[in-house]
């Protein structure tokens, strides 16, 4: 019974910790544009490098899967979490391809459907009445 408690609590903290990237993620990428005061600062720094965006949606989205595989193997076996997670993967990952302009609906979207995921996954955990 301990054990369970303690699988429980574990795939809470990942589930909040990818909440808490997967909005840093959101956050970098629509500051970066409000803070044209300071932009040669920035545009010299990693922060508005493309390899350094991409890493943090990494570790986002593999956070993300471990959260959310998790609660499907352990607790709840429903999938519309996982595609969330994937839908917004997938938006937040190619958000230029509709243009600079759309960039900043494209982020908060991909980063929607993510926050939107963990959130979902701990509501099902949390309702898990027959756990294995």
């Amino acid at each position: 019974m301990q054990r369970d408690e303690q699988q429980r609590v574990d795939n809470t903290r990942f589930d909040k910790l990818g909440v808490w990237v997967s909005s840093l993620c959101a956050l970098h990428c629509l500051a970066i544009p409000m803070l044209l005061p300071i932009a040669p600062f920035i545009a010299t720094t990693f922060f508005a490098e493309s390899w350094f965006e991409r890493t943090i949606l990494a570790i986002s989205i593999l956070i993300g899967f471990i959260a959310l595989f998790i609660g499907f193997h352990q607790y709840h076996r429903q999938l519309y979490p996982i595609y969330s997670l994937i839908t917004g993967a997938l938006i937040y990952w190619n958000k230029d391809v509709f243009g600079e302009a759309y960039e900043p609906f494209t982020i908060a979207l991909g980063a929607g459907f993510i926050i939107a995921a963990h959130l979902l996954n701990l509501k099902l955990c949390r309702q898990c009445k027959d756990c294995k």
